[in-house]
């Protein structure tokens, strides 16, 4: 599995002209998710309940509580999920690498079900529970790959083995207490609905904090994607560096999971539109990644409401005909070029 070299050429955003159009897109995209909804509001009332002048408190209130939520929502699981693709793909070196393959949300999943139909009267730990059980499935990835040799293909196979078995655990905990499919059919789709703003300090913090600490080992990073061979030469601690990813990339993707369920296909899809955008290098493929997820999720999360309104698609399942597509497409023209 070793990883090639993106062809070189000039990014989109090789310049500043670049960042400040991505920058505008996602400004663009938040005024809109701010701006349109299931419920009507024109300009004069957008402006008068954002600026909270008096007259416009319903529009206020609309605006504060339900939309600048699921706004932040949109943002942080934007953002959480594209870096833990591109730090996914980076050291797994396959460019199909997401969350949702190698088993995190296979573990957020399993967990939520167990707590649904053994603990009902804890549903409102479910975030928290989320959130375990996707870093708990990539611990046991670690563990099963460090008692190898942690390569990019065992931590690949590891994965997929610890996802087969979350799965079948889901699958057996369904059929004891179909009752419980109801409410994890809701998060299994992904979505904003929570309109709590104070849930998401904790998740975000993660988010961010692994934002920043991807950036300030994308050096590193980058020299995974010469071999690992070539990265220990160059002085690397490859298994330190690539399970430092992991554990990054599971937490990342684990605090979306616990305020926005099983929302898949970001992590997939918004790394290979970066690398389009702003070429190969790790540090300004994560900062490309977190604006593009951002701006992507929003725009699906804005389509799933007005274009059903007064009615709502979630945004998983926009994000799934999206994603879908996207997928078969890089089986089609399948190239290694996830650094």
């Amino acid at each position: 599995m070793g990883n090639k070299t993106a062809p070189a050429g000039r990014a989109f955003c090789g310049g500043w002209t670049g960042w400040a159009a991505l920058t505008g897109v996602l400004i663009l995209s938040l005024v809109l998710s701010l701006r349109f909804g299931s419920s009507e509001m024109g300009w004069t009332a957008f402006w008068g309940g954002l600026f909270r002048r008096e007259g416009y408190e319903a529009h206020t209130l609309i605006l504060y509580a339900l939309r600048l939520p699921r706004l932040l929502q949109g943002v942080l699981a934007g953002t959480g999920l594209s870096v833990s693709g591109v730090l996914l793909q980076s050291v797994t070196g396959n460019d199909l690498a997401s969350p949702s393959i190698i088993g995190v949300n296979a573990g957020a999943g399993f967990v939520v079900i167990l707590v649904l139909s053994c603990f009902p009267a804890a549903a409102a730990g479910l975030p928290l529970a989320a959130f375990a059980g996707a870093f708990g499935a990539t611990l046991l990835i670690m563990a099963v790959a460090s008692r190898v040799d942690a390569s990019q293909s065992t931590v690949i196979l590891s994965g997929i083995a610890v996802q087969a078995l979350l799965s079948a655990g889901i699958s057996f905990f369904s059929l004891l207490d179909t009752d419980v499919l109801v409410s994890y059919s809701a998060f299994s789709v992904g979505g904003l609905s929570n309109t709590d703003i104070r849930l998401l300090w904790l998740p975000g913090g993660i988010i961010l904090a692994v934002l920043f600490i991807s950036l300030a080992f994308s050096g590193r990073i980058q020299l995974l994607c010469l071999g690992d061979s070539m990265a220990l030469s160059l002085g690397v601690r490859v298994k330190g560096v690539r399970m430092l990813c992991l554990v990054c990339a599971s937490a990342s993707a684990a605090a979306v999971v616990s305020f926005a369920g099983l929302l898949g296909f970001v992590g997939l899809v918004v790394p290979h539109i970066a690398r389009k955008l702003c070429g190969a290098r790790t540090g300004p493929l994560l900062a490309c990644s977190a604006l593009t997820g951002s701006s992507l999720v929003l725009l699906a999360d804005l389509t799933g409401r007005v274009a059903f309104a007064p009615s709502e698609l979630p945004v998983g399942i926009v994000m799934a005909f999206i994603g879908a597509p996207f997928f078969f497409f890089l089986l089609l023209r399948r190239r290694r070029v996830p650094c």
